[in-house]
């Protein structure tokens, strides 16, 4: 197939901000966790599927299977779809007040 391009599993974009390996990074309607350290500019590689343990809004439980959103001021998971931006599922429950979840990210934007 020559119009094959990559897997699309990782993605290599020009990061938004300076950018720390593991971070949640939102560029558009793309959400990923990256693989390491960039200044703002510089290509860094975003892991868009997968399972990653994400910050949260401490003051949320969240359950197993809860749609979760990117709140991009705070940098954190949260229930709340209203200006955010959908990235996955929870795959582990989170009390309120807690500090992460891990999240089944939905590699489609």
């Amino acid at each position: 197939m020559r119009n094959f391009v990559q897997p699309g599993r990782t993605l290599t974009l020009p990061a938004p901000a300076a950018v720390k390996s593991g971070d949640g990074v939102l560029i558009g309607s793309i959400f990923g966790v990256a693989n390491g350290d960039a200044a703002p500019g510089e290509a860094v590689d975003l892991d868009v599927e997968g399972v990653f343990t994400l910050p949260k809004v401490s003051a949320l439980a969240i359950a197993p299977g809860d749609k979760v959103y990117w709140v991009a001021t705070d940098k954190a998971v949260s229930k709340t779809a209203s200006g955010n931006t959908l990235i996955g599922v929870a795959t582990t429950a989170a009390a309120n007040p807690s500090a992460s979840v891990n999240v089944r990210l939905n590699g489609s934007f």
